[in-house]
């Protein structure tokens, strides 16, 4: 049993005094582009990634001055300038210098919760921060892409494990529940953080044959039934049977900063078209390592992608037949869904440090879904794969 931890202690902020300090000038730099001058930070990622930790509370940055950390829960916590409070109304009379122009996580927080914030400063023009703190943790620090690259390292060994968990007679989650208990033993967290309210999931999707080709309303590169409507995504409880492909998306989290990496397997022979595509999908995997490199538009990868599905005559099987994905990538970190996003209509654009899993994948009717899913961190000269492992079709 390997478990991949950080220690642990009462401090409030876990990660170095350089590395916090450069991750918060980066927010303050976009602060200042954005005319804003204090901002107050209550969601758990925004919050685990300025301090590494998660709790209760709030966190007050100033565009210059000292960040205020406003602690309810837990109450053990030391260290920097906490406040203990019982409630956000607390906030106010511990803040003297009075911000004109307040960001809050718009998208992220609700409503109640952003009323009760502004009040607290009457005077000062809301606005929304959400797309600061998202820019900032787009651009991964060392110390990031080292958490990523061991959580990647952690998640190719349990993939390279799956087809010895697979018994006949299984369905699909008989053996999602094998590879969960595994990825676990690995030291998997669990927690599969993902932002805002259009997605949720618990440790990852496997999907066998048809049940691919059910439209969900997440919006995830595939769906799936589900096993009840309460969750309707994932394994549905279907036999997995020769002929049908059997494509594996599970819970990369081992550090608290995670990978995405998907697999397809399968049992003895699949039609030929299936095959075919799960090449494109490498196809595809190959020409975006080369052509993402800094300054190129994520539309013109996604376009790029499509492209090459269309000319191998694969256009109606691409992210989804009965409905498709509107993506083939996105970032990735502390949540499954960060930028960049790798879409027709994204204004995001290529960064070094950037941390990107790209996911060009088919549906085939009666046999299933197929491609393949890496981490890549974006360099200089193109993107560098943190989730090498075969690519091919791997027989269980």
């Amino acid at each position: 049993m390997k478990f991949l931890t950080t220690p642990y202690n009462d401090s409030i902020v876990l990660i170095g005094p350089s590395e916090q300090e450069l991750r918060i000038d980066r927010i303050k730099r976009l602060m200042g582009e954005s005319n804003i001058d204090a901002i107050i930070i209550t969601n758990h990622a925004n919050i685990y990634y300025l301090t590494g930790r998660v709790f209760d509370g709030y966190i007050f940055i100033p565009v210059s001055g000292e960040i205020v950390y406003f602690v309810r829960r837990p109450v053990n916590l030391e260290g920097g300038k906490i406040v203990n409070i019982r409630k956000p109304e607390d906030i106010a009379s511990h803040i003297t210098d009075i911000p004109t122009t307040l960001g809050l996580e718009y998208d992220l927080i609700p409503f109640s919760t952003v009323i009760r914030l502004q009040n607290l400063f009457p005077q000062a023009t809301p606005t929304n921060a959400s797309a600061i703190m998202r820019t900032a943790r787009s651009i991964k620090t060392a110390t990031e892409i080292e958490l990523i690259k061991r959580s990647g390292i952690e998640h190719v060994n349990v993939h390279r494990q799956i087809p010895q968990l697979y018994q006949p007679g299984m369905t699909d989650i008989d053996l999602q529940i094998e590879i969960e208990y595994l990825l676990r033993k690995h030291g998997c967290l669990g927690q599969f953080r993902i932002s805002g309210d259009s997605m949720e999931l618990y440790m990852g999707n496997l999907l066998v044959g048809d049940n691919a080709d059910t439209p969900s309303p997440y919006d995830f590169a595939m769906g799936g039934a589900g096993m009840t409507p309460s969750l309707p995504v994932g394994a549905a409880g279907t036999p997995i049977k020769p002929g049908n492909t059997i494509m594996i998306d599970m819970n990369g989290n081992f550090t608290g900063h995670m990978t995405d990496m998907t697999r397809t397997y399968a049992c003895g022979p699949i039609a030929d078209i299936a095959v075919k595509a799960h090449n494109c999908s490498i196809d595809i995997h190959h020409a975006l390592v080369k052509a993402a490199v800094p300054g190129v538009k994520c539309s013109d990868l996604y376009n790029l992608a499509l492209t090459m599905a269309g000319d191998a005559g694969l256009a109606q099987y691409f992210m989804g037949h009965r409905q498709h994905a509107g993506f083939i990538g996105h970032g990735i970190g502390i949540e499954v869904n960060e930028l960049p996003v790798i879409a027709p209509r994204s204004r995001d654009v290529i960064s070094c440090n950037m941390v990107i899993a790209i996911e060009p994948k088919f549906v085939i009717p009666a046999v299933g879904a197929v491609g393949i899913e890496n981490t890549y961190l974006a360099t200089p000269t193109g993107l560098v794969n943190l989730t090498e492992l075969d690519e091919q079709i791997i027989q269980l």
